[in-house]
């Protein structure tokens, strides 16, 4: 017979041996069985945005690293004249504090959302939309601005060509995440308005009867937007 491993007092089900060590890696399907299908292709796509996104900084280290040419020095190309001389890195600094906010108010959503208070949870919900309209409306004046001084991705007028290039990919990139969970907001936050997951009404992310767990998927995937601008921030403007 298979012996079995006694833990405080009473006898596991684990088997010894290797025995035992197949069941310690069968064991872990029981995480997934309590997770959502909705949460668990949430949590895998964010991994596959996490390789893309880091294969996309990489290459923006390597091309940094690697033309001998200089680059660009942030507190110059990002600066923004204000009463009459150039203040430095003043435009991104709101981008980011407006966009880490953005975090609070969707980790307070899925709070509310979960308490079932549909009028809070809504509000914040467009209240985080608000705010990530906004950083994608600061960042289309940033681009317009870096285009009028010349900035293109072949060449740009203070140094290395490879800035333009990777700038508007990267950050880009990460707009077009931000414009989309903005979108996603508007629609989720517009269905818990109207109670679709307290009444099960059919339609695209619509949970089970009384459960806000698409709120808590939205807050997933937009924690991770605000988490990829803090290495956006971090490479482009703080190097």
């Amino acid at each position: 017979m298979a012996q079995t491993i006694e833990t405080h007092g009473g006898a596991d089900l684990r088997p010894a041996g290797l025995r035992g060590v197949a069941a310690d890696f069968s064991s872990d399907q029981r995480a997934f069985k309590t997770a959502s299908w909705g949460k668990a292709m949430m949590w895998i796509f964010l991994l596959s945005d996490t390789f893309v996104f880091g294969c996309f900084l990489i290459a923006y280290m390597t091309a940094r690293m690697s033309t001998p040419v200089p680059w660009p020095n942030p507190s110059e190309v990002f600066a923004l004249h204000i009463g009459g001389q150039d203040v430095p890195l003043i435009l991104i600094a709101i981008m980011t504090f407006v966009l880490i906010s953005s975090s609070g108010t969707m980790a307070m959503a899925v709070n509310f959302g979960y308490r079932r208070d549909r009028r809070v949870t809504a509000i914040l919900m467009l209240l985080t939309a608000l705010l990530g309209a906004t950083f994608v409306s600061m960042q289309a004046f940033e681009w317009t601005k870096l285009i009028t001084e010349g900035v293109r991705p072949w060449e740009n007028p203070w140094g290395a060509a490879q800035f333009g290039s990777t700038f508007f990919m990267i950050t880009g990139f990460h707009g077009t995440h931000v414009t989309i969970g903005v979108i996603f907001l508007l629609i989720v936050a517009r269905k818990v308005w109207r109670g679709d997951f307290d009444v099960e009404r059919r339609g695209f992310f619509t949970s089970r009867k009384g459960r806000y767990e698409a709120v808590e998927i939205m807050g997933l995937y937009w924690h991770f937007v605000d988490l990829v601008w803090v290495f956006i921030f971090a490479f482009f403007y703080l190097w």
